[in-house]
């Protein structure tokens, strides 16, 4: 319980200081909104055509009165009536055409900001993934989209249908007497004074709402994965877990409830200035009337053009509010979508030339990002980024693999072997140096033909929530149910998958959880069968086997590696002596290469590492 109370008392002090709205925000909703203007346009005039019905009803109906009081013909009043009924039939009919159009224009907002952002988070580096929180942009992509969709739907409505009520309004009433109107607003004042707090306050509000939202969005993302529910209970903190989430979901109740008591207490408030404001009109009014300077009809439509008045700018001194809010989720948005991606495409990219692939690293130079290149203090949930990184972690590496070698990298755990993997694929980019397949550098390379080129077996071997079909057609969508089966039996697979009562069908679940670790191994190493890419890199593409699935896999391997580059990862040295070249990296450099037998023979680093391993065997 203490570490639960430390834990909770962190979370308290954590927040971020109230802030303005980025600058040009309000512009580049503008600019998002441009390819919705004709609807726009068009919900823009039906919104006209409502406030002038809106505003006409009251006027006919001081007529209706003063029909009555001047005992005029029936058919006067009758016609009156009939038109009134007319025209409320009419304002409905606008205003479920208009409701429709700000729904297509709302849905259609949240459409292309759910494309762009998708879109662009799958464009970033993978840099941005290892450091950003998957809650924190599942939110972005949920919960701040559709609080911005809101600043096109309702609070677009609201604003443009209140404002063009509100001049039509004032209009008409100044016409009929000006002396009440200019009554009517000696009060105005009381409505815009506490509307210029509102807005920030609320804005505020919101900001805080998301940012716990997109924390327990987080937190759940990976506690109800099946790791890391294991890793919870397996260290025994489900207490400490629950109340980090109970507290974030605790604030976010007060922060509504907190919205939801300002909002009201507002518009109370508004209301309550406007029955006031009535009773003016009617006592200013029925004097008038009395003395004769005002017709009884004019004073009802006064009266009820006072209601289309003060409703107006009560929902406009809300609007503030509601834009406000809106606002801030677009700004959210935007955040995410202003992260730059390192890694980007040249505008004439070419593709691998045909044949077989070569691949060469020409003194190549790395270093990781640091987190301000890649990432968003907001969407790690943390106040400030961290200022580490930029330390080189490869140091001139430069070898070459012949078309059609198999190229062996061995050595101790951090000496940059899969930082080496990762640049031919383009997962980053080098600092210096190059690397080129046959003679091309990566950078110059279309995405579409490296990933049609490199193919790689990662240590976790990751599926998605899917079946065993659409997991192996991810390297190949077009793959018939034949090759499908070829490619899981050279993986050592298709007994198991004929064996289960869906077949190909069959869920693999989160991460392929529901399959065992060697068979999600073999299963991915199915799915790089199947892509037939011309340089394979196998990232300890084994490691999770037996002994006799090893055996089998490698035979496999062998026969899919047959006229292809392949660079293999490999801390077991048993399954690399066939290799066309070893290098052994120490401290992102390579440190020793050669064959099998060259390297025993020189008695250095690699022998030392085969003497210890078949020492312990």
């Amino acid at each position: 319980m203490d570490n639960s109370w430390s834990l909770l008392n962190a979370l308290v002090r954590q927040g971020d200081p109230p802030r303005s709205l980025a600058p040009g925000t309000l512009r580049r909703v503008v600019t998002f909104a441009t390819p919705h203007r004709t609807s726009l346009l068009i919900f823009l005039t039906l919104s006209t055509v409502s406030a002038v019905l809106a505003v006409a009803t009251p006027v006919l109906a001081g007529r209706v009165v003063d029909a009555i009081v001047g005992h005029r013909e029936v058919a006067l009043v009758v016609g009156l009536a009939v038109l009134i009924g007319l025209l409320a039939v009419v304002d409905a009919g606008v205003g479920l055409a208009s409701r429709w159009q700000s729904s297509r224009i709302g849905e259609g907002l949240i459409l292309d900001l759910r494309r762009s952002v998708f879109e662009h988070v799958q464009r970033m580096p993978v840099a941005f993934f290892t450091r950003t929180r998957t809650g924190a942009l599942v939110s972005r992509l949920n919960n701040d989209v559709i609080g911005a969709q809101t600043a096109l739907t309702s609070t677009l409505s609201g604003v443009v249908t209140n404002a063009i009520q509100l001049v039509l309004t004032l209009g008409v009433m100044l016409t009929l007497s000006w002396q009440v109107t200019i009554l009517a607003l000696v009060l105005l004042p009381m409505f815009v004074i506490p509307a210029r707090g509102m807005g920030a306050r609320m804005a505020e509000l919101r900001r805080e709402a998301s940012t716990h939202n997109a924390a327990m969005t987080t937190q759940m993302t990976e506690r109800f994965s099946a790791p890391g529910a294991t890793l919870v209970k397996l260290f025994g903190r489900p207490e400490a877990e629950a109340a980090e989430f109970g507290y974030r979901a605790t604030r976010v109740r007060d922060i509504g409830v907190r919205s939801a008591m300002s909002t009201r207490v507002f518009l109370t408030a508004l209301s309550l200035v406007s029955a006031l404001a009535q009773a003016l009109v009617y006592g200013l009014g029925g004097w008038l009337a009395l003395r004769g300077h005002l017709a009884p009809g004019t004073v009802v439509s006064l009266a009820l053009l006072l209601t289309r008045l003060y409703s107006p700018l009560t929902a406009l001194a809300n609007a503030r509010v509601d834009v406000m809010t809106a606002l801030v989720a677009f700004e959210r948005v935007f955040e995410v979508l202003d992260v730059r991606s390192m890694i980007t495409e040249q505008p004439h990219a070419r593709r691998v030339p045909a044949g077989e692939v070569s691949v060469e690293f020409d003194h190549v130079r790395f270093s990781y990002p640091s987190a301000e290149q890649v990432s968003l203090a907001s969407l790690e949930e943390v106040a400030t980024l961290d200022a580490r990184g930029g330390a080189e972690v490869l140091h001139g590496v430069d070898f070459r693999a012949e078309p059609g070698q198999l190229v062996a990298l061995i050595g101790p755990s951090g000496a940059g072997k899969s930082t080496i993997a990762s640049l031919v694929p383009r997962l980053y980019d080098v600092d210096s140096g190059a690397v080129r397949l046959n003679g091309v550098d990566v950078r110059d390379l279309s995405f579409a033909s490296l990933r049609d080129t490199v193919g790689v077996v990662t240590q976790d071997g990751h599926l998605f929530h899917d079946t065993i079909a659409g997991n192996l057609r991810f390297a190949a969508p077009l793959a018939s149910d034949g090759q499908l089966w070829d490619a899981l039996r050279r993986a050592q697979l298709e007994p198991l998958v004929r064996s289960l009562p869906d077949g190909l069908d069959t869920v693999v679940g989160d991460r392929g959880y529901r399959l065992s670790g060697g068979e999600r191994q073999r299963l991915a190493i199915a799915r790089l069968l199947l892509g037939r890419p011309r340089v394979m890199i196998l990232d300890e593409a084994t490691a999770h086997l037996d002994s006799e699935s090893e055996a089998a896999v490698q035979a496999a391997l062998a026969e899919a590696l047959h006229g292809r580059t392949a660079l293999v990862i490999a801390h077991r040295l048993s399954t690399i002596r066939a290799a066309d070249q070893i290098l052994v990296i120490e401290d992102g450099r390579v440190v020793e290469r050669g064959t099998h037998e060259e390297l025993l023979s020189a008695g250095g680093r690699y022998a030392q590492l085969h003497h210890t391993q078949f020492a312990l065997v």
